[in-house]
């Protein structure tokens, strides 16, 4: 069986295929043109990453939402629980630009930081 990822390091966009076995590990990998798509499609296969991004509520700034980031990617299976764990929270204003609103984000080990000033 194989499967397909292009590469989003670089502009190059590489097609990048993967051979897997029965258990769906990787046999081969043909297509990337650096090496730096080898470890891109073999973490995205293995173990894919997201940087949360998304609003939360603002208390007392001129704004009713902050935009909020994580400051490092987390599983891509935590996604929709960050979303619905930032849904609860809220901030009174005012708040700087990379201020961290939560530590250690839903046990990820990112922070959850201000996208702009309010």
């Amino acid at each position: 069986m194989h499967k397909t990822y292009v590469c989003t390091v670089c502009p190059m966009s590489c097609n990048v295929v993967l051979e897997l076995d029965e258990n769906n590990e990787i046999t081969s990998l043909t297509g990337n043109r650096c090496p730096r798509g080898k470890t891109y499609v073999t973490k995205e296969h293995t173990a894919p990453e997201r940087t949360l991004t998304t609003t939360i509520r603002a208390i007392g700034g001129k704004l009713p939402l902050l935009p909020v980031r994580t400051d490092k990617p987390i599983p891509k299976e935590m996604v929709l629980e960050g979303m619905k764990a930032t849904a609860e929270l809220s901030v009174k204003a005012p708040v700087k630009m990379g201020d961290v609103i939560v530590e250690n984000f839903l046990g990820t080990g990112a922070n959850l930081v201000a996208s702009r000033d309010i």
